[in-house]
């Protein structure tokens, strides 16, 4: 069985604020003469679902076209905060230990529910403190996912989450659709698209249950 848990890069989807939303205009078409429609996008590679490069926050950091396939692909925890987390409220080094219990998988997605996939967009989410985006690092993690607009808050201007993750050699997805998807071990398949020179690229993603053994 799969999820998909991909936000589209649609119109209906609402961008960052000030930022340029998705659209998808046309160079050709068959009503006025020529023998194919042919579409040119418009869109910030942060409208949907989609993996931040390190260059989004370092400009000496790489691009898109450096993020690593195989981080992107395989076994994966989903955790959820609960309903009454409040979004202003800090995920902390003993709130994933809850979340995680001992052991810190290799990728993580957690589930705010506070999420751009309901066509509105989020005025707060919680999000890791730099402390423990470093804790994660420093215990294995390679790949943090949320479905909130950013792993850092909206009002970050510092964004340490991400210095965090991505100086420890890990990376992130951001605006996930997990609302219908329960707790659990997944498989997870989200490469990133071959986007060179960007700051970001976006993501199909799905999650394939795991089989008991």
């Amino acid at each position: 069985m799969f999820y998909d848990i991909s936000v589209p890069f649609s119109a209906d989807t609402p961008p960052w604020p000030d930022d340029v939303g998705y659209s998808c205009g046309w160079t050709c078409r068959r009503e006025e003469g020529s023998s194919v429609n042919l579409g040119v996008l418009c869109t910030s590679a942060h409208v949907g679902t989609h993996a931040d490069a390190p260059l989004h926050v370092q400009s000496s950091w790489p691009a898109s076209e450096s993020l690593p396939a195989s981080v992107f692909v395989g076994e994966v925890q989903l955790v959820a905060l609960s309903v009454d987390f409040d979004a202003a409220a800090e995920i902390t080094i003993p709130v994933l230990q809850a979340l995680l219990g001992a052991h810190v998988p290799t990728r993580v997605l957690g589930r705010t529910v506070h999420s751009v996939a309901g066509g509105v967009f989020p005025e707060a989410w919680p999000a890791l403190t730099a402390n423990a985006a470093t804790w994660l690092v420093q215990h294995g993690l390679t790949l943090w996912g949320v479905d909130a607009p950013s792993v850092d808050r909206r009002t970050s201007t510092e964004l340490p989450v991400h210095n965090a993750i991505f100086g420890g050699g890990a990376f992130v997805l951001e605006n996930l659709a997990l609302d219908a998807v329960p707790v659990g071990r997944y498989e997870l398949l989200a490469q990133p698209l071959a986007v060179h020179g960007a700051d970001a690229a976006p993501v199909r993603a799905l999650l394939r249950a795991v089989r008991a053994p």
